[in-house]
């Protein structure tokens, strides 16, 4: 069996050439059909795929290939350099060949298919098309540039979007920082029925004043002990608490606001005893440390919860599906951000906290991160903002 010559593209000249501007030459007349009128037989077909000599099927993929594999190695030359290096590696012509280009393979990958060439040759022309078709259709934005977004602009946005969440989390939180402290005070054994032994360690209303002292002022334990497992650690533990915040609020974020209050409670817990021992300014500074990081992004992952169960049962005039669908990207954003920010608050708590051992230096990173969290949110994403 003689292989029928395949048909030729649209912009395809005698020899093969693909030149989108070249001209129809020899028997490529805008009025015939592409299939030369000498060919003894159609195209193969599908259905006609079953019945065809193997070697026939290897001929024809490799005159297919033979007049189009140059453009196919040059849409992937440029492609992987644009995955690679950006949008600005390739020249102005490379950039105008680009989409040219694709549409070259998109049409090949449209007579492989239709000539049912070998497997390999389609498999190989599908992903070709996959790739140009992201890199001419796709993102133009760098895994950096998405990054800087991000950060400069729909973190801020996020939380700002947030107030009334926020708003519940912050007296959730706080109500609970009040209550222990008082409870603790008019019932010093209460300490223990708020605090769990394993988060307490050994601290409570009969410490005395040394040990609480020297819990307040353990000496550094060096970089290593310090940057990377201690803050490794703490970033878990805290992590695993703000997604507990956030999860919590699909059931009516009702689990969210009681999970906020408890963990306010503890802080009032141990504040008391500190404060009974005339610790009360040392444990402030302790805790505001790393407290001012860790406590905003706990507010924040517990505001994205509550955000959501706000968009779930309160949806408006959208269905719940839509408004989900609207408003996901924000609790998202806030969520993320919350995250980074336990990372941050892990560095402070396990490496800053106890290098700085006296109150002065410690207030003053909580007054420098504060002041920095609060211009981030309030000044950082305004740009087109709506």
């Amino acid at each position: 069996m003689t292989a029928p010559n395949p048909p030729s593209e649209p912009w395809a000249t005698k020899t093969g050439s693909l030149d989108p501007k070249g001209p129809l030459t020899g028997s490529q007349d805008p009025g015939r059909p592409l299939t030369s009128p000498q060919d003894p037989k159609p195209p193969l077909t599908r259905s006609t795929a079953s019945t065809a000599n193997p070697s026939s099927l290897r001929l024809k993929s490799a005159i297919f290939r033979q007049s189009r594999q140059k453009s196919w190695e040059r849409l992937d030359e440029l492609v992987t350099r644009l995955d690679s290096k950006g949008l600005k590696s390739l020249s102005a012509t490379e950039a105008m060949d680009l989409p040219l280009l694709y549409q070259t393979a998109v049409s090949s990958l449209s007579l492989a298919r239709h000539m049912v060439l070998d497997n390999s040759l389609v498999a190989y022309l599908e992903n070709l098309v996959l790739r140009g078709h992201l890199a001419v259709y796709g993102p133009r934005r760098t895994l950096n540039e998405v990054g800087r977004d991000f950060f400069a602009r729909d973190f801020p946005r996020a939380v700002r979007a947030l107030k009334l969440p926020l708003l519940i989390a912050f007296l959730a939180f706080f109500s609970g920082v009040a209550a222990g402290f008082f409870q603790v005070q008019a019932d010093e054994t209460s300490f223990y029925s708020i605090v769990d032994d394993s988060i307490a360690q050994n601290r409570g209303p009969k410490s005395s004043v040394e040990s609480l002292r020297n819990s307040v002022y353990s000496p550094w334990s060096g970089f290593e002990k310090s940057f990377i497992v201690f803050a490794g650690y703490l970033f878990r533990h805290n992590s695993f608490i703000a997604f507990l915040c956030f999860g919590l609020g699909f059931a009516l974020g009702v689990p969210t606001v009681i999970l906020l209050f408890q963990n306010g409670q503890m802080v009032g817990a141990f504040f008391a005893i500190h404060y009974a021992k005339g610790l009360g300014l040392d444990f402030f500074a302790w805790l505001a440390i790393h407290g001012v990081t860790e406590i905003s992004a706990i507010l924040i992952a517990g505001a994205a919860g509550i955000g959501v169960a706000e968009r779930i049962f309160l949806p408006g005039e959208r269905t719940r599906r839509e408004n989900l669908a609207k408003e996901g990207p924000t609790v998202a954003a806030a969520m993320v951000g919350a995250v980074f920010m336990l990372m941050i608050a892990g560095i402070l708590e396990g490496g800053f906290r106890q290098y700085f051992g006296s109150i002065f230096p410690r207030l003053l990173v909580a007054a420098l991160t504060l002041y920095g969290w609060l211009y981030y949110f309030l000044s950082f994403g305004h740009e087109d903002e709506g």
